[in-house]
């Protein structure tokens, strides 16, 4: 198994919209984030500050996507 990549909040909030999910709300620093078939998901933004691994894992579970092809939206 590969490593996995070291990104921002900003960098997967970016990649998730690539992908077709939309910016509900904002609260404080977390993004809510849905896509048009009922997937979601909470991006938490701080400034220059990597997603642990923990989170990033959860995410991309959330958003039901691999991680290749999350690379492919970055």
């Amino acid at each position: 198994m590969s490593r996995l990549r070291r990104v921002t909040g900003r960098q997967v909030l970016k990649a998730l919209q690539r992908a077709g999910f939309i910016l509900v709300r904002t609260k404080g620093s977390h993004h809510f984030v849905r896509h048009p078939d009922g997937r979601t998901t909470v991006v938490p933004i701080h400034a220059g500050e990597t997603l642990g691994p923990g989170v990033f894992n959860q995410i991309l579970k959330d958003a039901e996507i691999e991680r290749g092809d999350f690379d492919k939206l970055l």
